[in-house]
């Protein structure tokens, strides 16, 4: 039961006080005059105020509710450090001892943990305590008791911002005299140009002890086929290193710091910096033989391509047609033949020759560069043939023959066919997967095509074929370069939406860019990738079996690793690693690729997890003093760290209730909230009706009496 007094004024509240200022005004004239009975006239006027105040007795019946006290465990990437998993169960232990002897207390437990993708910004505990307070009441919380090594990321400004009155305790794993050296990047790249290098700047860090701030230590310096580099540094010095982009694609730089004795964790001791390499726009060059239907597919394609820059020539009129056309009205400009084929054919990632055929425009020394651009400086030639291909002024009947995949039989197919993929088409990257490849019937949902030039592979891989089955589409490697012979000029077909159309797009695309040697579009391919400690291996190949790949661990181990299939070419596996670092895969090769390597790194990609370690009661101690709280680095004797955490033990645990300060010298105190639930309430008037009448009748009775006397 729970009684009080309320009060319900008969009059509008601004009327009751005005009133009753004037009833203590007139009583304290009377009082000052002497006037006779004026005491009595004073309890007949506060009478008259106590019946017009109308004072009524509140009885209720009340429950008490159970205060709450919140604790929250940091299991973060940061608290796996030493021994810090012992303490924090040796804490936890005994605050469920301590807490659970305290009367009328419910105690809520949260566990906050990085998240396994190791994406999460560092360690948020008041995140989650904003979780937990959503089903509970604030009038209900006594405390909230944090166990954790101090590094926690979003602290609040302000007491304010928590939404509950109580105070914060923390209990500090780990030592106050910790120390701990870590690589701070400054600036790194996130792309750069292949070919070239970017600067990034680093600097070795420490926190802690303060005696061997200026002291030399020892950085390696790993990047992706070179041998390791050694460098001598101060901590806190700024060092610049250059990341170089040999290839399309991530590319790794992985700084390494040499541990130092005692030191607290050497988890954050490398640095690997990922940078994607962007190549230049792509320079092309298209040279059609005569204008065609087909020719417009091909400039549309490239130039809607926002990597290629395009240079296209077409040849409207041959040398040895003479029909009498005034020489101010044939061309433009000549075609500057010395100037593209032989001064600034190593610019160009790829000339494609469409429909082209010999007819003395291009002097066969030109074709000798050509080759020579392919096999020894690495450039590439698609050359899309027509009826030309066929006869006797064909590509194939120059000195390029040498590396074109495929020699004309001299025959021309004239009937229509759909184009589809052949064993290897299945696997190769160019091919695999194009849109409507599997139509309904099990073939392709093409359109067809009208036009085939016969061929006889001579090297490389056939990798779409034709009308009679006969090789469609051939790509080779030829020394440093790539050779790509499609024989039908019909793809425009697709393009105007013939039969249906089909992914003419996606083919011209592919093949261009297979050709200028895009990573995503290898046949012959070794791919790392990590996530946390999850590493992904990935073999692509054109044969039926591959070698298992060779795994080097950043401790220097090597393992063999076996892949699974996983499609058409493709074999894959997922292993879980133990330590942080840059893993290198290794794995052979049918020639001409030889060794293929892939480097990846795996550990929490949480920087600001790791990038302070060290234990610290600093970052808490705003929100800890606001909210009346401690932090406790102390057991019933010595350090809470020591160096037996089955020994420790919290400090003692106190309910109070008007306590402003809850924490001190051993202790620390939760707050009673004393809340209650209601279940009924009586109301019963203490001065209305006739008690109230008679009283005032006699007060009055008596201050008249007394005035008569």
């Amino acid at each position: 039961m729970n009684w009080s007094v309320d009060f319900a004024p008969f009059l509008p509240p601004e009327f009751f006080w005005i009133g009753g200022a004037l009833a203590l005004a007139l009583i304290a004239l009377m009082l000052i005059r002497k006037t006779r009975g004026a005491p009595l006239r004073a309890l007949a006027v506060l009478a008259i105020l106590a019946a017009l105040a109308n004072p009524t007795l509140r009885e209720e019946q009340r429950d008490s509710l159970a205060n709450v006290a919140i604790v929250v465990m940091d299991e973060s990437t940061s608290q796996a450090l030493e021994t810090r998993p012992e303490q924090t169960r040796a804490i936890r232990q005994d605050l469920e001892t301590k807490l659970g002897k305290l009367p009328n207390l419910d105690v809520k437990w949260i566990t906050v943990k990085s998240r396994s993708d190791g994406k999460s910004d560092g360690t948020r505990l008041f995140q989650e305590l904003n979780a937990a307070l959503a089903d509970t009441p604030p009038d209900r919380i006594a405390g909230v008791i944090m166990v954790t090594d101090g590094q926690v990321h979003d602290v609040p400004e302000n007491a304010a911002a928590l939404g509950f009155e109580a105070p914060v305790h923390a209990l500090l794993t780990g030592r106050p005299d910790e120390f701990d050296r870590r690589i701070e990047i400054i600036t790194a790249p996130r792309y750069g140009i292949v070919g070239q290098s970017r600067p990034i700047e680093l600097r070795v860090v420490q926190a802690g002890k303060t005696d061997d701030k200026d002291k030399t230590v020892t950085l390696k310096v790993r990047r992706e086929g070179q041998p390791d580099e050694t460098r001598r540094t101060v901590i806190g010095r700024t060092e610049t290193f250059d990341l170089a982009f040999p290839h399309a694609g991530t590319n790794i730089l992985e700084v390494e710091l040499e541990p130092a004795p005692g030191e607290l964790t050497q988890a954050n001791n490398r640095a690997v910096v990922a940078a994607e390499g962007v190549r230049e726009n792509l320079r092309v060059l298209l040279v059609s033989g005569e204008p065609h239907a087909g020719e417009r597919t091909w400039r549309n394609l490239l130039k809607s391509d926002a990597a290629v820059d395009l240079v296209h020539f077409t040849i409207l009129r041959p040398p040895e047609k003479q029909d009498g056309t005034p020489i101010n009205q044939l061309s433009l400009i000549a075609f500057p033949t010395r100037e593209l084929f032989s001064e600034k054919i190593n610019d160009f990632d790829l000339i494609i020759f469409d429909r082209y055929q010999h007819r003395g425009i291009l002097q066969l020394g030109y074709y000798d560069n050509i080759a020579r651009y392919v096999t020894e400086h690495g450039g590439a030639v698609l050359i899309a043939a027509g009826d030309d291909y066929a006869g006797n002024v064909s590509l194939y009947r120059t000195p390029l023959s040498p590396i074109i995949p495929a020699r004309p039989t001299g025959r021309v197919v004239e009937e229509p066919f759909k184009a589809s993929t052949t064993d290897d088409g299945i696997k190769h990257p160019v091919t695999r997967d194009l849109p409507g490849l599997k139509g309904k019937d099990g073939q392709p949902s093409w359109g067809r095509w009208l036009r085939q030039v016969e061929v006889q592979p001579t090297s490389g891989n056939v990798i779409m074929k034709g009308a009679g089955n006969e090789p469609l589409l051939i790509l080779d490697r030829k020394g440093e370069g790539r050779v790509a012979l499609l024989a039908s000029d019909q793809a425009w077909l697709w393009a105007r939406g013939y039969e249906g159309g089909g992914p003419h797009t996606d083919l011209l695309r592919r093949l261009s860019h297979w050709l200028m040697k895009e990573p995503d579009l290898e046949d012959e391919r070794l791919i790392a990738t990590a996530t946390g400690l999850n590493l992904s291996l990935e073999r692509r190949s054109m044969g039926e079996n591959i070698a298992p790949v060779e795994l080097k661990t950043p401790g220097g181990e090597t393992r063999e690793v076996t892949l699974e299939p996983a499609g058409p070419g493709v074999w894959r596996t997922t292993l879980e690693v133990k330590m942080p670092g840059l893993y290198k895969a290794e794995t052979e090769a049918a020639p001409p690729a030889g060794k293929l390597t892939a480097v990846a790194h795996a550990g929490a990609e949480d920087v600001r997890e790791m990038s302070e370690v060290t234990a610290t009661d600093k970052k808490l101690a705003p929100i800890i003093e606001a909210t009346g709280g401690g932090a406790f680095w102390t057991k019933s004797s010595g350090l809470l760290a020591s160096a037996d955490p089955e020994s420790i033990t919290v400090p003692r645990i106190s309910m109070m209730s008007n306590a402003r300060v809850l924490a001190g010298s051993g202790w620390m105190g939760l707050k009673d909230r004393e809340a209650y639930v209601t279940h009924g309430v009586k109301l019963t008037p203490m001065f209305t009706g006739l008690m109230a009448l008679a009283a005032l009748l006699a007060l009055l009775s008596l201050a008249w009496w007394r005035e008569g006397r």
